[in-house]
């Protein structure tokens, strides 16, 4: 029975070593003490009552005291909570005073809040980044394709970059002020020939307003010549045009062959009459005969006229023929 207690004892020590070691860091205390940083171990208790990890504010508060930098520890423990990162804000603090930069560390942490890496924006604003445009195509007056690349040199504005627009605005604002500056261009060599014409066009424009960043520079890194644009459209508009002039001569001809065959629907109408009419003539002569209105006489009278007709319907064939009357 002796031994069960005295392990519970020693279990419970072990216990509570291991909690006073994890709410009373003993060691970061020591730290900051050599550090010159003052804070209290109530303080560290605090924090990690409040689930803050005193490693971090503790190493940070350290950092920026060694900086010659005086930031609030309340202001790192606020900042964590709110779910930013309370290393790279002081980073970010301490390279902005090495470098002469006015950075606050309310707008520090409001940058950080925001989204954006305030230590890689404290870094642009010191050494300017590159960004490399993707190939833009645009057409000249002549109709001539242009292709062009471009290198933009941007600075971070550290006060724009809470609600300032980034990378991809500037991009996209470069490459449609190249397209706008070559499709003014008379020609494509006059692009070819000053193509620095093209940057100081697009950097007159402001394009860096309500952005992040400050443009330095736009350079042109290549300038290529693509399709004739202007023939290809002339082209096309040639083969529309002769498409819609097959279509109407398409029409017309079927206008014609419906007209033709409406004729010819008439004349036959018109022959079957004629042969309707030639069928009652020799019932009209018999009911002469039996009516007393024509005789024998009257009748051959009647066809020797026919022959003679039909004769002279003859000779007037032939001659037509045979004009000079030679056999």
């Amino acid at each position: 029975m002796e031994g069960v207690i005295t392990l519970l004892i020693v279990a419970a020590s072990v216990l509570f070593v291991f909690v006073f070691i994890y709410f009373i860091p003993v060691g970061l205390w020591v730290s900051a003490l050599a550090a010159r940083v003052r804070i209290g171990i109530g303080e560290l208790v605090g924090m990690r009552l409040r689930r803050v990890p005193p490693r971090i504010i503790l190493g940070s508060q350290i950092s920026a005291t060694k900086a010659g930098l005086d930031i609030p520890t309340t202001f790192m423990e606020a900042h964590f909570l709110a779910g930013g990162d309370v290393e790279k804000v002081v980073k970010a603090l301490i390279v902005a005073d090495k470098a002469g930069i006015t950075l606050t560390h309310e707008r520090a942490a409001a940058i950080d809040l925001a989204g954006r890496d305030v230590l890689e924006a404290v870094q642009v604003s010191v050494n300017p980044k590159v960004i490399s445009t993707p190939m833009v195509t645009a057409v000249a007056k002549d109709g001539i394709q242009v292709k062009a690349t471009s290198r933009v040199t941007v600075r971070a504005n550290i006060e724009r970059l809470v609600g300032g627009a980034g990378e991809e605005t500037i991009v996209a604002r470069v490459g449609e002020g190249i397209v706008t500056t070559i499709g003014s261009a008379e020609t494509h060599k006059a692009v070819l020939e000053n193509p620095d014409l093209i940057s100081k066009t697009v950097l007159s424009k402001g394009l860096d307003s309500g952005t992040a960043y400050e443009i330095l520079s736009i350079d042109i890194a290549d300038v290529d010549v693509g399709d004739n644009i202007g023939a290809a459209l002339q082209t096309d508009q040639a083969e529309a045009d002769l498409k819609i002039a097959r279509a109407k001569a398409e029409e017309r001809r079927a206008m014609a062959v419906a007209e033709e065959q409406e004729m010819s629907a008439r004349v036959e109408e018109m022959r079957a009459r004629v042969v309707e009419a030639e069928a009652e003539v020799p019932l009209a002569i018999a009911e002469s005969f039996r009516s007393g209105n024509l005789g024998v006489m009257d009748y051959y009278r009647m066809r020797n006229i026919q022959a003679d007709t039909t004769m002279r319907e003859g000779i007037a064939e032939d001659e037509s023929e045979d004009p000079s009357g030679e056999e």
